[in-house]
């Protein structure tokens, strides 16, 4: 069968590049006994093409048993999978067929295998490499004949390097692999599944079919799905039920659509020079905006030195009016307003004891920026401290006693 009876058959609606991608491999890998492992997001649809397989394949006459994984405790799911003798376990009253056995000569669709318990994992993995398997509380190694189906919406990568999945059976299942694209990626497919879901359910209702508007097809479309399929249906089913008027706007749906932090804003993809560039210039300009502030702060305390030495402000009240004036404050950085202030008299503050003006004697020094003057500090600093003792000062600086020595002689420090 060609992909379109494939759809037809399955009841699979869209027609992007990756859907139709999926289900060829799937139909490809069909005649083999390869181990398949479907990845996806969770509501994408993995689950029919297990299905898929299954039927284009030479077992479709066999069993066909799907197994949540995630479903089954922990401690149950080897009986589960594997079956049990009697009195294996408190509860185990007669002997049990597990899922492998039963489904001899068909397929197996083991869902969320991300979930699998570790020890489970090494049983499967015999099942996988040698078709074989023991029963819980028994010695007897039995064989199957068993096609398994894999999927699961877990990053496997990650999961390995969690320790929560073993790699060698990653590599056993991932045979051949078959990814699921999500929604957001089928955007000429969504409003396919829309009107295919609103026909559904005016039949199952009895009720006319529901249409949208423009606006409101603009938003179904640019919303970013993060349940995928499964959403969009449980959405449409929703409306379908609450909504009086058959045609919706865009103010109506967007009462159905739940906002998630970025998941229905639009997608911006970049390669990785283009994202290094833009870092670049944004740390460029971030240095830039650094030191204009600083020359700025070092050109406004000039300028207020040079005002109280010439006298140039008759007023506390008044230098700190022109202060306002130059550099307002606004959410916490320093912006210049206006640079053709004409400085007016200053007269210095007298003392209650002598009268006498104050005189400033604050000098302004412009710092240092050379990385060497501050090294040379610093280790005068540690020798000081230390009282000469090189050993102690090295320790504290973080550097070694002879990386220090040759600074000393480097620097022409005196001890």
């Amino acid at each position: 069968m060609d992909v379109q009876q494939i759809k037809q058959r399955f009841g699979i609606i869209g027609n992007s590049f990756g859907l139709n991608r999926a289900i060829d491999v799937a139909v490809q890998v069909a005649p083999t006994d390869l181990s398949v492992l479907i990845t996806g997001e969770s509501g994408t649809g993995k689950e029919s093409f297990p299905q898929i397989i299954h039927q284009s394949s030479a077992r479709k006459h066999g069993s066909y048993i799907a197994v949540n994984c995630g479903a089954i405790p922990e401690g149950t799911i080897d009986s589960e999978l594997f079956g049990h003798e009697k009195g294996a376990f408190t509860g185990a009253l007669s002997d049990r067929k597990g899922y492998f056995e039963e489904a001899n000569g068909g397929t197996i669709f083991l869902d969320e295998i991300g979930e699998l318990p570790l020890n489970t994992q090494v049983r499967l993995l015999r099942v996988l490499e040698a078709g074989e398997f023991i029963k819980v509380g028994s010695s007897k190694v039995l064989k199957t004949d068993v096609r398994v189906v894999a999927a699961t919406n877990v990053k496997m990568e990650q999961a390995i390097k969690d320790g929560k999945f073993r790699e060698d059976l990653f590599y056993r299942l991932n045979s051949v692999p078959i990814i699921i694209p999500p929604l957001r990626d089928r955007s000429d497919d969504i409003y396919l599944l829309f009107r295919k879901f609103a026909n559904d359910f005016a039949t199952r209702y009895r009720m006319p079919a529901i249409r949208l508007s423009e606006d409101a097809k603009e938003l179904l479309l640019r919303y970013r799905w993060p349940g995928n399929i499964r959403q969009l249906k449980n959405i449409t089913e929703q409306i379908s039920v609450i909504e009086q008027q058959r045609e919706i706007n865009g103010e109506a749906i967007t009462k159905y659509l739940p906002y998630h932090s970025g998941d229905n804003l639009p997608a911006i993809i970049r390669d990785k020079s283009q994202a290094e560039s833009d870092f670049t210039n944004e740390r460029e300009i971030l240095y830039k905006v650094l030191f204009d502030m600083k020359n700025d702060m070092n050109d406004l305390k000039k300028l207020v030195l040079d005002m109280m030495e010439t006298g140039g402000v008759n007023s506390h009240e008044e230098h700190a009016q022109i202060i306002q004036k130059l550099y307002q404050s606004e959410d916490g950085a320093f912006v210049p307003t206006d640079s053709n202030i004409q400085p007016v008299n200053y007269q210095a503050p007298v003392t209650k004891e002598n009268h006498e003006p104050i005189q400033d004697t604050e000098e302004f020094v412009e710092e240092s920026l050379s990385l060497a003057d501050k090294e040379i500090e610093l280790i005068k600093k540690a020798l000081e401290k230390y009282n000469g003792r090189r050993k102690q000062a090295a320790v504290e600086l973080g550097i070694s006693e002879r990386t220090l020595y040759r600074k000393i002689k480097e620097y022409q420090i005196e001890r």
